[in-house]
């Protein structure tokens, strides 16, 4: 109990300082492939999942760690992303964008979170589980991508490597945009770690990093997976509510952890303060909170749980969620902001 309170928590606290310096929030990146044209946090989302495939699958090698791709359901994993796509706009962030945001004292981000939290676990063990039962039982199908292309694994890393290298090598060579940067106040470490604007891929490499980490680690407390956010997420209130022990594990530590973290990293950067949004924007945000929580249930992961690692694992599910929750924010950015403007130009 003891290592994986401590180790969920050290884990967690340094993926939320990595997340709130780094500024990680696929939300903003997903939305800003349509808004924007700028697909640098879509890149640097490619560049932690080459990061973590190569390390969790050397480390599978080895025999280290275990994974089994299992089956997954096309109807639940095409609606869930979708749903939870729309949800993390509404909400203002990604699962872990949400968690690390409440860490810098934004209370709209506090609303969405319990949200999220109430309706994950409503859909994992409460009221709504059987529409979870039930919808994921429809479209069932192999999950391992090896195994239906009749590929060995690391044929398919290796084509993953090879189209990452060639986009951020064509990225690299495009024309730099100068960002002015304020004078430093602090220096040494201290301005690297809370001062300097951290770069998104060295982020998304440290992120790899802490994901491959986190497998061996959860695994040795019996918890088979790497970073998780949706299920520990409920985990909390739903320990809390049934003081049922079958909650306690790894993962909800590393979620607290998360908040630690970020409030660390808020707190020495000067970032942190109490905002408390208009009452339209927490309505927004707490609804957001519910389409996550939904969306995420019936998906099996949200923007981590799939679009970080089951990505990596090489699983259809983690590649298919990808593409329909970058798909639920693009329609949720056009009238949520596209359509909204255009009616102001007009």
């Amino acid at each position: 109990m003891t290592f994986m309170i401590l180790t969920g928590l050290f884990v967690g606290a340094l993926l939320g300082f990595v997340l709130q310096r780094g500024r990680w929030c696929l939300t903003g990146g997903f939305r800003d492939m349509y808004i924007a044209k700028d697909n640098r946090m879509f890149y640097a989302l490619l560049l932690a999942i080459t990061v973590q495939s190569v390390m969790v699958y050397a480390l599978i090698a080895a025999g280290k760690v275990q994974f089994t791709a299992g089956t997954f359901s096309l109807v639940a994993i095409i609606s869930g992303a979708f749903v939870f796509g729309i949800g993390i706009i509404l909400a203002g962030g990604c699962a872990t964008g949400t968690w690390y945001r409440a860490g810098e004292g934004l209370i709209g981000s506090w609303a969405a979170l319990g949200f999220y939290m109430l309706t994950a676990a409503m859909m994992k063990t409460g009221v709504l589980a059987g529409i979870t039962t039930s919808v994921s039982s429809a479209g069932v199908v192999n999950n391992s991508m090896a195994e239906t292309l009749h590929v060995n694994t690391w044929i398919l890393i290796a084509v993953l490597v090879l189209v990452v290298s060639v986009v951020l090598i064509n990225y690299a060579r495009r024309p730099k945009v100068k960002i002015p940067q304020l004078k430093p106040k602090k220096s040494g470490l201290a301005h690297i770690l809370f001062e300097k604007r951290w770069s998104p891929f060295v982020t998304a490499v440290l992120v790899g990093l802490i994901a491959a980490i986190a497998w061996p680690v959860s695994e040795a407390t019996g918890r088979m997976f790497g970073l998780g956010v949706t299920v520990p997420t409920a985990n909390i209130l739903q320990y809390a509510v049934t003081g049922d022990n079958q909650f306690l594990n790894w993962g909800m530590f590393l979620v607290l952890g998360l908040f630690i973290g970020s409030f660390i990293a808020a707190k020495a950067s000067g970032e942190f303060r109490w905002r408390v949004p208009n009452a339209k924007t927490m309505v927004t945000s707490s609804a957001g909170g519910v389409l996550m929580g939904i969306g995420a249930s019936l998906a099996g992961g949200c923007s981590i749980g799939n679009g970080l690692v089951m990505t990596a694992m090489m699983t259809w599910q983690g590649w298919i969620a990808l593409v329909f929750m970058i798909l639920g924010v693009w329609v949720a950015s056009y009238f949520v902001f596209v359509r909204p403007t255009k009616q102001r130009a007009a």
